[in-house]
């Protein structure tokens, strides 16, 4: 299991745009990876609305790496132009223990 932490902040004023997008893309993945990425959720900051966070799970790396190539991460991808107020920040963890 692959698990992917991925933080995002939003340029000030662009929250709601970049909540819709990052929205937009949970719904992608629900509809067109079942199966392939059990966990795919979307969080924003208690103390910053403009930092949203995700947390993935992958069964493997190449579901990982195929989610990636897909037409909804490309479109995610240009959605993102104008607001971000930053690049993303990627964490990438292999499962070693757990409660499932």
């Amino acid at each position: 299991m692959i698990t992917i932490v991925a933080k995002l902040q939003a340029q000030p004023g662009k929250e709601a745009e970049l909540r819709a997008a990052l929205t937009e893309m949970v719904a992608a993945v629900k509809e067109k990876e079942a199966g392939a990425v059990p966990a795919y959720s979307l969080h924003v900051s208690d103390s910053d609305p403009t930092v949203f966070l995700f947390y993935e799970n992958y069964r493997d790396a190449a579901a990982f790496e195929a989610h990636g190539k897909t037409d909804h991460m490309r479109a995610l991808g240009a959605k993102l132009a104008g607001l971000l107020a930053g690049r993303p920040v990627i964490e990438r963890y292999t499962k070693i223990a757990g409660v499932d």
